[in-house]
């Protein structure tokens, strides 16, 4: 079941421009997501890696447990109106 408080999960960090990218838009569109810092938590990378299949960042994983790795805007306000979560 998922929680509708963070219906989304970004794996990102500071260092990326597409993570930043991705995170203002989510963060513009007002849409709860949880954060998972891979600067601070370096193991969570092994996690992103494993949903993903890549080394490629951000990946966002959503409430259907589909997930984007590297996304462009579109692609992330597609998948939110798909999911009616703006």
């Amino acid at each position: 079941m998922t929680d509708n408080a963070t219906p989304i999960t970004m794996f990102g960090a500071d260092w990326c421009r597409d993570c930043i990218r991705t995170k203002k838009q989510l963060d513009e569109l007002g849409v709860a997501y949880t954060y998972v810092d891979l600067v601070a938590t370096p193991e969570a990378a092994d996690v992103a890696r494993e949903i993903s299949g890549r080394t490629n960042i951000p990946v966002v994983v959503y409430p259907d447990a589909s997930h984007h790795v590297e996304p462009s805007n579109a692609d992330v306000e597609a998948k939110l109106r798909e999911l009616a979560l703006v």
